[in-house]
């Protein structure tokens, strides 16, 4: 609890970083799953009711994790950023896999085909969505308890 406490402390560039990420990142998610309609894409089966809540939390997450490598005045640096690294990385790509159209999918149309796709695909995308958060909030942990323990003092220039 106490990394998340941390947050209260973030300076205000730190949250217009953590809001800019996640704006764009339901952006760029949304349209190139088609959750927002434009004339490029299309989609062929509905967005589900759980899609829009998924992505705004992955996106929130995003945008939290994004903003932790921004760098603070007088901070410190962690060790941790690496792995917190790959799993947001991970956690951001299930989530477009979580969201998105189950036939547009073009792996998973290659890979089961269109009856396949909707049969075995769409049923495992909420539980693609639960790893996606797992992930995202994992990493974040990661890169606040890095913040407050263990800190390494930043070398003089």
């Amino acid at each position: 609890m106490r990394s998340l406490s941390l947050l209260r402390t973030w300076p205000a560039r730190r949250w217009w970083i953590a809001v800019g990420v996640a704006v764009a990142y339901v952006l760029i998610v949304g349209i190139s799953t088609a959750m927002i309609e434009t004339p490029v894409f299309g989609r062929d089966v509905p967005t589900t009711w759980w899609a829009w809540p998924a992505l705004i939390i992955a996106a929130a997450l995003s945008g939290l994790l994004t903003a932790t490598y921004v760098r603070v005045p007088g901070g410190t640096s962690d060790a941790q950023g690496e792995t917190g690294t790959r799993r947001g990385m991970v956690g951001a790509l299930l989530t477009w896999f979580a969201v998105g159209c189950p036939v547009c999918n073009k792996i998973a149309l290659l890979v089961l085909g269109y009856a396949g796709a909707m049969t075995w695909f769409a049923p495992l995308q909420p539980f693609l969505w639960m790893a996606a958060i797992v992930a995202l909030v994992w990493a974040l942990a990661v890169r606040l308890r890095g913040e407050v323990s263990c800190a390494l003092p930043v070398a003089a220039r």
